[in-house]
């Protein structure tokens, strides 16, 4: 398996576990710097390499009038800011290609949103910044057809590609995960990654908003824990019930240690057979 490295920290080939987290969207400059210190403090503490995550836009939302966040520019000075006071690497996302020379500026990991996955001058695009790209497989594609995305971004000379599985369509708002596309993904010689809570969304449930069944984020952690991941994503967040994006199925920051603590077991345990 191919060895990501983000800043100083090493994804895959049974490096220690990483965690992803962060709020859905930069809501404000404010929340953003107290969350990554809140999840910071708590990675400490536990041993985890933590890689900070919030996105400047988003773009597929269920309403026009939904929140999509402060747009680039200002969304990657709070995310400089981030790293540059709480010293920890950034992730965000990257809709279109023409953003991708200004996010690979700052970023230390660009992120392709699932619906956008096969889009190929996208993928182009973040592969030609050289920084790593995390390629999070659509709810509409099968784990083996990731190769193909890997490829595009493999095209460029960027071999720095994670793979994140999110959860597939099944009938109308909802999803399900297969925990056979952890193993599959993983035979593509790409880390990969599982997101705990986009997994749980129930997309547009709400009409002009999606839902989601936060209870299930700590049973679907072991399970993929249990599977086999490089690394863990979670949108984390001081009070899910009033977020501006994806509160029903984001994880409150005031339970994530006690969410995290069996996984690191459970990790430790899978390390060892």
């Amino acid at each position: 398996m191919q060895t990501v490295h983000v800043g100083s920290i090493p994804i895959g080939n049974r490096n220690p576990l990483v965690l992803i987290a962060g709020p859905c969207v930069i809501e404000s400059e404010d929340l953003v710097l107290k969350t990554a210190d809140g999840i910071s403090k708590i990675t400490k503490k536990l041993g985890i390499p933590l890689i900070f995550k919030s996105s400047f836009d988003k773009a597929n939302r269920s309403s026009i009038e939904s929140f999509r966040g402060p747009g680039l520019d200002g969304g990657l000075k709070i995310l400089q800011k981030v790293r540059d006071e709480i010293g920890i690497p950034i992730l965000s996302d990257v809709h279109w290609p023409s953003q991708c020379e200004s996010a690979g500026s700052v970023l230390d990991v660009l992120q392709i949103p699932a619906f956008l996955c096969r889009q190929t001058d996208l993928l182009l695009a973040a592969g030609e910044t050289g920084k790593p790209v995390n390629i999070k497989k659509g709810q509409f594609v099968a784990p083996k057809t990731m190769k193909e995305a890997a490829k595009k971004v493999e095209s460029t000379g960027n071999l720095s590609i994670l793979l994140t599985e999110r959860g597939t369509t099944f009938g109308y708002h909802n999803l399900v995960v297969d925990m056979r596309s952890l193993q599959i993904m993983r035979s593509l010689n790409h880390p990969v990654i599982f997101d705990a809570t986009h997994s749980v969304q129930l997309p547009s449930a709400g009409g002009t908003k999606s839902g989601g069944e936060r209870a299930f984020v700590p049973l679907l952690t072991r399970a993929a824990i249990s599977a086999g991941i490089d690394a863990l994503f979670m949108e984390v967040h001081p009070d899910p019930n009033c977020a501006l994006c994806d509160g029903p199925n984001m994880w409150p920051l005031d339970q994530l240690e006690s969410l995290l603590k069996p996984v690191l077991q459970i990790h430790q345990i899978v390390q060892d057979l």
